[in-house]
């Protein structure tokens, strides 16, 4: 087993797992003639189907992402033929609606879903905590304290 990494490499660290998971889960999707596909896809994807068109506002938020990163994520979706943009009742606003290449596209994806699931809790097994979990610890930690105010009290002088 290779030494552990040392913390000051923790976001390089966090960043190769989610490129090593997420490569993975790509490259199953590529093996069933969906290189386009990505498994940042699957999330909004399975939104739209259980709640229907919404608007990106409100998507980002049931996704628990930002705004930003929900625009990003459907812009890419727009461009694979996933969904189709809307204008709603506000001229700002745009609405998400699954396109029909989505629909016909969901067994598979809904079959990579529930493999990928069953495939995460096995990996879960072999970890000292569900990998999930600890995640979520880790936002409910910065949420009481934020790194910002860590790396402050550690000792770094405030800038000039």
């Amino acid at each position: 087993m290779a030494n552990a990494p040392e913390r000051e490499a923790l976001g390089t660290l966090l960043r190769h797992v989610l490129d090593v998971l997420d490569g993975d889960v790509a490259a199953v999707y590529a093996e069933r003639g969906l290189a386009d596909y990505r498994p940042r896809f699957s999330p909004p994807l399975r939104v739209l189907v259980a709640d229907g068109p919404l608007p990106i506002r409100d998507l980002a938020r049931r996704v628990g992402v930002t705004h930003s990163a929900a625009s990003q994520t459907v812009a890419q979706m727009v461009r694979a033929g996933l969904v189709d943009l809307v204008p709603g009742t506000d001229a700002r606003q745009r609405v998400v609606h699954l396109s029909d290449r989505a629909r016909e596209l969901l067994p598979v994806i809904e079959a990579e879903w529930a493999a990928t699931s069953t495939a995460m809790r096995e990996l879960d097994a072999e970890l000292p905590v569900p990998l999930a979990d600890l995640l979520h610890e880790v936002l409910a930690a910065v949420g009481r304290r934020s790194m910002r105010q860590r790396i402050a009290d550690a000792g770094l002088p405030p800038p000039t």
